[in-house]
């Protein structure tokens, strides 16, 4: 591993949904919810833009489940006016051990390579937020520290590093000063002190 933490896995949590940054799409692109054959359209998205992740065609069964009836409610794509798919964001939820409670998940976070760069990740963002703070009491999040410009998008809406992780593991301390050697971000100055 790199003196900058290469890229390592990582957990950030957020408590509450106070002060959730509010961010609208730009203009020519719309929002939708999961339909019948999205699971297409998903793995089609995650194809085009994942480079840390093998995608497969069984990523979407194994992440999701086969019952869609909550992706309806929970998976959002944004596409062009005309349809064409631009990204996905998923307001899921999970259950462990530090938290008995439901908390919120953002899940697969998605821009194609073809809309990046074009304002889409914060909106996306504060949508799926604002649909985890209807149902959950925080959220969570899975990434990781090679992910420059999503690590600051969730930074600036108050997601940090879980502390039990950055506490217990070596191997995430360093990966999360390396992105702080990057980002130079006031939360995350905070988390590393």
């Amino acid at each position: 591993m790199s003196e900058t933490g290469g890229n390592v896995s990582v957990r950030m949590v957020r408590d509450d949904f106070a002060d959730v940054p509010q961010h609208e799409l730009p203009a020519g692109y719309r929002f939708r919810t999961y339909e019948a054959g999205d699971d297409r359209t998903w793995t089609d998205l995650h194809l085009a833009a994942e480079p840390y992740v093998d995608v497969t065609p069984d990523l979407f069964v194994r992440e999701f489940g086969t019952d869609h009836a909550p992706l309806s409610d929970r998976m959002f794509f944004v596409e062009t006016l005309e349809g064409e798919p631009a990204g996905s964001i998923t307001a899921w939820w999970e259950r462990d051990r530090h938290n008995p409670r439901e908390r919120g998940r953002i899940h697969w976070v998605v821009v194609h390579p073809d809309h990046q760069r074009r304002g889409l990740a914060k909106p996306m963002m504060t949508h799926a937020m604002q649909r985890l703070a209807q149902s959950h009491p925080g959220a969570v999040l899975g990434t990781s520290t090679g992910r420059t410009w999503a690590l600051k998008v969730y930074l600036d809406f108050g997601f940090h590093p879980d502390p039990d992780e950055l506490a217990s593991s070596p191997e995430v301390a360093a990966g999360w000063r390396g992105v702080q050697s990057r980002l130079n971000h006031p939360l995350l100055a905070s988390h590393l002190r």
